[in-house]
């Protein structure tokens, strides 16, 4: 693999030399991600794991899950909810606080910790004002970078960093969170020629495009079809048809279950529409709370807008969990884009 290919010119910050001293001086690992994992989570967790093995370490996978997510729920064997943390240091993954890792938590707290994170929200915040102060013995390094397209790219450098080569399991894993996160490259602009020698170079280690793409957008329930169905006769349209926004009622989550859900062709399908710059989602998760998915197309920042009511993202992707219901929120939601439009 050429290490140009992602840690040359324009490739990306590389890994903090901290980082490597904390893993090269460590000999147990708990690699944790956030709750409700997704694909870039999961495969940067599964990559540093491989990592950290082929290092003669041990490395423990750990979750609070759920794994509802349909290209994610064949590896939920692999990970732990209660790790046993003597001895070991924390790698926190795809977010920069504990806060994020909901019933993992307790688990980690106190440990040596660092992180690895592409979000912009662990960006603009200081880390060390994000994490449990109660116990912590260090706050450890931190690697973030905002302009990275996915987490698991951030693995990649650490990777070739630490002078080791990229296996064919760690290519697939790497690859898997990159198509996720960019939608399978269709979120990559003029700008991402270094993310195509990235995944050129994965192919060429023994990534499978063609396996990626059915892995993230294969195997969908009926449900999730049908469910797609209430979503779509639900949408509304304001400013112009600027802002598009549906919800989610909480009768239909447990009636198609979340795992009957599926996001990302629901944003595609709304974003696709002529004049939408931005798509929001509302879901009732609770009878007393609703999760927020915001998406745009190019100008939108909607990573803000989601900051402004508690949440976080990148740019184009971001989300929040906001306590209420859906109607009552929906005239939040609106009101929030009111600067924008």
């Amino acid at each position: 693999m050429k290490k140009s290919a992602v840690s040359g010119p324009g490739g990306g910050v590389p890994p903090p030399i901290t980082l490597l001293d904390f893993i090269k001086e460590g000999n147990k690992f708990l690699v944790a991600g956030h709750k409700e994992p997704d694909g870039d989570c999961l495969g940067s967790q599964l990559a540093l794991a491989s990592l950290i093995k082929r290092m003669g370490k041990e490395a423990i996978l750990c979750s609070a899950g759920p794994f509802r997510r349909s290209e994610v729920k064949k590896f939920e064997y692999l990970f732990c909810s209660k790790p046993d943390g003597k001895d070991a240091r924390v790698i926190l993954v795809d977010c920069s606080g504990l806060d994020r890792c909901g019933d993992l938590e307790p688990f980690l707290k106190g440990l040596p910790l660092s992180v690895i994170d592409h979000h912009r929200t662990g960006h603009n915040k200081t880390v060390k004002s994000r994490l449990p102060k109660e116990g912590q013995i260090m706050a450890g390094p931190v690697y973030i970078d905002p302009e990275s397209p996915s987490t698991t790219l951030m693995i990649m450098r650490l990777i070739e960093a630490l002078g080791m080569e990229i296996n064919k399991e760690e290519a697939e894993y790497i690859f898997f969170g990159l198509c996720t996160d960019t939608g399978f490259f269709r979120h990559i602009d003029s700008s991402g020629a270094d993310t195509f020698d990235a995944a050129a170079a994965l192919i060429r280690s023994g990534a499978n495009p063609k396996d990626a793409f059915q892995a993230v957008y294969g195997g969908k329930s009926l449900n999730s079809r049908r469910l797609l169905g209430h979503a779509l006769v639900r949408v509304e349209s304001f400013y112009d048809g600027k802002l598009i926004l549906s919800s989610e009622e909480y009768e239909e989550t447990c009636r198609f279950g979340s795992e009957g859900r599926d996001s990302d062709s629901l944003y595609r399908l709304l974003l696709s529409v002529s004049g939408v710059e931005a798509v929001a989602i509302i879901r009732q998760e609770t009878p007393d709370n609703c999760t927020v998915g915001l998406r745009s197309n190019t100008l939108v920042d909607v990573g803000s807008i989601a900051e402004s009511l508690g949440g976080g993202g990148h740019k184009n992707a971001a989300g929040c969990s906001i306590s209420g219901k859906t109607a009552d929120l929906k005239l939040k939601i609106i009101k929030a884009f009111e600067k924008v439009f």
